[in-house]
């Protein structure tokens, strides 16, 4: 892979991976809910199952679903039930008195992996991605650099939203603020549907 086209994928990467979408209104919540510290397995999770989501579209996993169209519906009516379960779930969820703290708590590295199979916004960059900068002369080394480049990307962009969170936790102290808070979170969640599923 030429260094223009790493470079283009590298922005490539950046801008999908820091843009708003399902898992990084999580993260921003689960920031101002539980802090870095309890929200970085999250964090991590996103990072290696978006990269194996998109190592398995590359290996061919893109074109079962184009031959086979109703597996696609399922898995954006599947992710659309979860997603919305989810955004509910930080819906309704207020803030977190020491009683509650032992029970409450964010999303595990393997809940938000496996969530990444189900995202649709991770499903069209993925497909995006390996139609785009998979190179047919050298299929094997232009999908393991596209994967290495979006671990190294992604990691780093997803994490600024967790880092938003956790600079709004003063802000949020006050419980009031909070559960409003967690009910726009809620509901932009739900609404990052809206584009997806057109």
């Amino acid at each position: 892979m030429s260094i223009e086209n790493l470079l283009a994928l590298a922005v490539f990467a950046f801008v999908t991976s820091v843009s708003p979408g399902p898992s990084n209104v999580m993260l921003m919540t689960s920031g101002a809910n539980f802090g870095f510290g309890r929200t970085l397995p999250q964090v991590l999770g996103i990072t290696v199952g978006f990269t194996l989501l998109l190592l398995g579209v590359g290996l061919g996993l893109g074109a079962l679903f184009q031959a086979w169209p109703p597996l696609s519906v399922g898995l954006k009516i599947g992710g659309a039930v979860y997603l919305l379960y989810l955004a509910w779930r930080i819906a309704l969820s207020r803030s977190i008195s020491p009683s509650q703290a032992a029970t409450a708590r964010p999303l595990t590295f393997m809940e938000s992996a496996l969530f990444q199979w189900i995202n649709p916004k991770a499903w069209i960059v993925a497909l995006a991605a390996v139609a785009v900068y998979v190179d047919a002369a050298a299929p094997w080394a232009s999908l393991a650099w596209m994967c290495l480049v979006f671990a190294l990307v992604n990691l780093p962009s997803v994490s600024l939203w967790a880092g938003f969170g956790v600079a709004l936790r003063g802000f949020l102290a006050q419980p009031g603020r909070l559960k409003w808070f967690n009910i726009a979170m809620g509901l932009l969640l739900a609404l990052t549907l809206w584009p997806m599923l057109k």
